[in-house]
């Protein structure tokens, strides 16, 4: 009898060490597992996973396609081996509903880079069991590029804008394009020319503004929500035989490549945006909600680096050292 007493105090002495070695599995969804920026943020999980010691995490590729990524969250919640998922939406509200069943199925559930829900400027939960988002209001950062474009544009009259957005199908790139209208809209000197969408792809946003400059090719500035784009823009505007210089760009996300650009005064600013600590944050937030603490419903991926909102090259000649969180 005191021998099974002494086996049972020392199991109740031996089982949180039981709990705390056992093996956390946790996939990242990604909106698309060859993006950059996607890639970024599951850098920032993997290297957070490392520092737990006992968490996987896989990464799955959403193709950009809200079908797939549904998809994807039904099947892992059927197959049952992950403790938590982290998701890149391509579809911030169709995915809604899957997202639920995942948490019904006591699964943990976090949001990067968009909220999940139909309001993309609510960054706190809108689907029953999301534990935390780690994002930030979309049409802010949208803003705050419009109104650096709408400041160089102040002396001139006409100024001609070409926007470049991801993909008008996509909810945040509806209100980031909506903002962009909003607010150069408000000022009767400047006349957005063109449209295009770059799909987050430098070989897209080549076509796409290949094809723009060729009824519009006395353009003054070019807006865009993604560095990528200007990648590609950049690109056509050259073989156009265009002055680079002459010419305002102000993309977002704010990768090496970007940075360097601005640095040699090819392009004029980015949005800072941090993936790698959005990462971080996400996967630190589900292993303490797994431990059963206390976890923020929303972490402001704005102010997660160390740069302003908007990176300039006065800014970077100031700052040497800065390197951006992704390469681009």
């Amino acid at each position: 009898m005191k021998t099974t007493l002494k086996l049972a105090a020392l199991a109740a002495t031996l089982a949180p060490f039981a709990a705390q070695a056992q093996d956390i599995n946790i996939a990242y969804l990604a909106s698309s597992s060859q993006n950059g920026f996607n890639q970024a943020i599951y850098e920032g999980i993997q290297k957070a996973a490392a520092e737990h010691g006992n968490v996987n995490v896989e990464i799955f590729d959403g193709e950009f396609s809200a079908p797939v990524q549904f998809t994807q969250v039904e099947d892992l919640v059927a197959g049952g081996r992950f403790d938590a998922m982290i998701v890149t939406p391509n579809d911030t509200v169709g995915i809604a509903t899957a997202l639920e069943d995942a948490s019904a199925a006591g699964i943990k559930v976090a949001a990067t880079l968009f909220p999940i829900g139909p309001d993309l400027k609510n960054m706190e939960p809108q689907v029953e069991g999301l534990v935390t988002t780690v994002a930030s209001d979309p049409s802010i950062g949208a803003e705050r590029q419009a109104n650096e474009v709408v400041a160089f544009c102040e002396d001139k009259d006409p100024c001609k804008v070409v926007i470049l957005i991801g993909q008008l199908i996509y909810p945040f790139d509806n209100l980031r394009y909506e903002t962009f209208q909003k607010v150069l809209g408000e000022h009767p000197n400047i006349e957005i020319v063109a449209t295009g969408e770059g799909n987050y792809s430098p070989e897209t946003s080549l076509t796409a503004m290949q094809d723009i400059l060729q009824s519009n090719a006395d353009l003054d500035a070019v807006l865009s929500n993604a560095d990528q784009h200007l990648m590609g823009a950049e690109i056509a505007i050259v073989d156009a035989g265009l002055d680079l210089e002459e010419i305002y760009l102000i993309g977002g996300g704010l990768n090496q490549i970007a940075t360097d650009a601005i640095r040699a005064g090819q392009w004029d600013a980015s949005l800072a945006q941090f993936p790698v600590s959005m990462g971080e944050a996400a996967l630190n937030a589900m292993i303490s909600s797994l431990n059963g603490e206390d976890v923020p419903t929303w972490i402001d991926e704005s102010k997660l680096g160390a740069s302003p909102a908007i990176v300039t090259k006065e800014w970077l000649d100031e700052n040497p050292d800065f390197t951006a969180e992704w390469q681009g």
